[in-house]
């Protein structure tokens, strides 16, 4: 497989809906037990008003979008910048989209705006990540190299 940097500007999203069952899975693997993911009266006086999704699930999404469509197959996150702006909520339908800034001729190295949505039209994560590409043919394929 020969790697072919994606151009600047193109864009690529994956849109789910984050349900309860979501947050049960996530907290089976981090560990993340804050009451705002599961007690409704804590998360109720708290400045949410209701139970709130992990952010690593609103996130994930880009896990997705990265290595599903662009830069594609065997990309991985070398860096994030992630500001995260507004809760996601049970039954919330998010869209993650990815849009090229940089991408290097010299290394299988692309530098993303990264911006997660709800149904709504909120912006509830935006930033930047830069990704590195492995070329999954060959063995041995390091970002360090």
């Amino acid at each position: 497989m020969t790697y072919l940097p994606p151009e600047i500007g193109a864009t690529a999203e994956l849109t789910r809906t984050v349900g309860p069952h979501d947050i049960e899975l996530f907290t089976q693997l981090s560990g993340d037990r804050n009451p705002l993911h599961y007690d409704l009266d804590a998360a109720r006086a708290s400045r949410f008003g209701e139970i709130v999704v992990q952010g690593g699930i609103t996130s994930a999404i880009l896990n997705a979008v990265v290595a599903e469509q662009l830069p594609g197959p065997g990309t991985v996150f070398l860096n994030v910048n992630w500001n995260f702006t507004a809760p996601v909520r049970p039954g919330d339908t998010i869209t993650g989209r990815v849009e090229v800034l940089e991408s290097r001729q010299d290394k299988p190295i692309t530098v993303l705006a990264t911006r997660v949505t709800r149904g709504d039209g909120t912006v509830v994560l935006e930033g930047r990540a830069t990704t590195y590409t492995m070329d999954l043919s060959r063995a041995g394929d390091s970002p360090r190299g």
